[in-house]
């Protein structure tokens, strides 16, 4: 009986039902493709003007954990003692932007705490100062809970800016799409009634869980401060996050105009997000005429733009060497295959992919992007696995060696990945040309070789140690890398 009041119910009603399916459908289309396609907020995708600045003005700055000859861990750490060292040191502005925040009794240091404590004793110390520490959803889980830190930060009159990802473009559309039309109208709860998920041990609310799903961020990593009549940035791929302090990452110093730059890309993160963003008129009084090195700021896909036209002018007898957390940016992997094939020396020092946080992963994407760029080079592309031990090989900088007498750089918080360069997370990196017997780059030069020839320690692992060819690997990456179901 009830199975012909259900044919009854169809047979009548099927073609609205078709209707309101086919509207929903398109509707669910329209909104994936525009927002996979829509125009960028201003101050993100950008390329800003190259300084020329003294070889005096910029250093570069590492953290490496490792093994020693006894095979015990050994960690060289200086960034965040000098991000510290900078704020401790400011006047008038602090401006930060950091993807990742969270405390972790069991971690090498309690950088999240450190930093705030830092920025509160600045605050309580210096009232006027004006202070902007910019960051990530992600770190409430959406909504679902403010951290500590960030509670004390504000209760001690130092604000906090969650970046709005929603006006970036969709990395997932596939997801996002849906999302996009059944939840996002309804927002985010600041109470979690009901919920299906844990993440990090704390109840998460499931609309937040459901934006996550999302899989974009503000990834960016920087600060910029006065310190003694200048204006110094630092551009980094480390974060103050407890659970990533043992993580082995660059950072790069610049003392002069390109925080110009970089305050007016951060400035538009915070108009977009509807943040209060603290402004400061600056009187930089230190100037220079000087060619010796030039540093430019570059965000989003203008990162890799800058890297593949660099890649794709490299000629036989150059060199490049890639050290890097993900690599999957199929633009990439032609240009470096490319590359070789010209008779450049190519060089990866990459992560094994095999730790996060104590969980083990399963190798994707780096693993099989090795296995074709090793493969379709014939051997020609040399790569060197970093050694971790429960860390992570967060670095992320390439390294392009010319034969006119110059090397470029690219440093900061991009991976080599379609996510990363192709305008949905939210990056920040400089390119940086020296002449390549200058000082900054013979430390660039040491640092690699000593990753790479494992000298005073045990880097990194011959290639074969993590050589992984199953077929399944390629397609799995290929598939997550297309379709942006993937969290790198």
């Amino acid at each position: 009986m009830k199975f012909k009041r259900i044919q009854k119910f169809w047979k009548r009603y099927k073609k609205t039902i078709f209707g309101i399916v086919g509207i929903f459908l398109f509707l669910v289309l329209f909104v994936g493709i525009y927002n996979t396609n829509k125009s960028l907020p201003e101050g993100t995708s950008f390329e800003g003007e190259v300084y020329y600045v003294d070889e005096g003005s910029v250093e570069f700055l590492y953290d490496l954990t490792y093994l020693d000859g006894a095979g015990e861990k050994v960690h060289e750490q200086v960034i965040f003692d000098r991000i510290f060292d900078l704020i401790d040191s400011a006047e008038k502005f602090i401006l930060i932007d950091m993807f990742l925040f969270g405390a972790d009794e069991n971690a090498y240091r309690n950088l999240s705490e450190e930093l705030a404590s830092h920025l509160i004793e600045k605050k309580n110390s210096n009232p006027e100062i004006k202070i902007n520490l910019i960051s990530d959803e992600y770190n409430t889980v959406y909504g679902s809970y403010i951290p500590p830190f960030f509670k004390d930060l504000e209760e001690n009159g130092i604000g906090v800016v969650y970046t709005n990802m929603n006006r970036m473009r969709d990395s997932n559309p596939i997801y996002s799409s849906f999302w996009r039309v059944l939840f996002y109208p309804f927002g985010v709860s600041s109470e979690c009634k009901f919920s299906f998920m844990k993440f990090g041990g704390r109840k998460v609310c499931i609309r937040s869980a459901l934006k996550l799903l999302n899989f974009k961020v503000n990834h960016r990593k920087l600060i910029v401060a006065d310190n003694n009549e200048k204006v110094v940035s630092i551009v980094t791929s480390a974060n103050p996050h407890d659970g990533s302090s043992a993580h082995s990452n660059v950072a790069l110093i610049i003392d002069e105009k390109i925080w110009e730059d970089i305050y007016f890309s951060e400035k538009s993160i915070v108009d977009f997000s509807k943040g209060d963003f603290k402004g400061y008129d600056f009187e930089e009084a230190y100037e220079t005429n000087s060619s010796e090195v030039s540093v430019q700021f570059l965000t989003e896909m203008k990162i890799k733009d800058g890297l593949i036209n660099e890649l794709d002018n490299t000629v036989e007898g150059d060199s490049i060497e890639v050290m890097m957390f993900y690599i999957s940016n199929r633009d990439v992997v032609r240009a470096l295959l490319d590359a070789s094939e010209r008779g450049v020396e190519v060089k990866l020092v990459l992560d094994p992919n095999k730790d996060s946080f104590g969980r083990e992963k399963d190798g994707v994407p780096n693993r099989p992007v090795a296995h074709e760029l090793v493969d379709k080079s014939k051997g020609k592309i040399q790569i060197r696995w970093y050694s971790t031990n429960g860390e992570q090989f967060h670095t992320k900088m390439i390294v392009v060696r010319k034969q006119d007498g110059k090397t470029i750089v690219f440093i900061g918080s991009s991976n080599l990945t379609k996510r990363n360069n192709d305008d949905y997370n939210l990056e920040s990196d400089v390119k940086m040309v020296a002449n390549n017997n200058s000082i900054i780059i013979q430390e660039i030069y040491t640092y690699f070789e000593r990753i790479w020839n494992n000298e005073g320690g045990t880097y990194t692992a011959d290639y074969s140690t993590y050589e992984d060819t199953r077929f399944v690997k390629n397609l799995q990456y290929e598939f997550q890398e297309f379709t942006g179901l993937s969290t790198f």
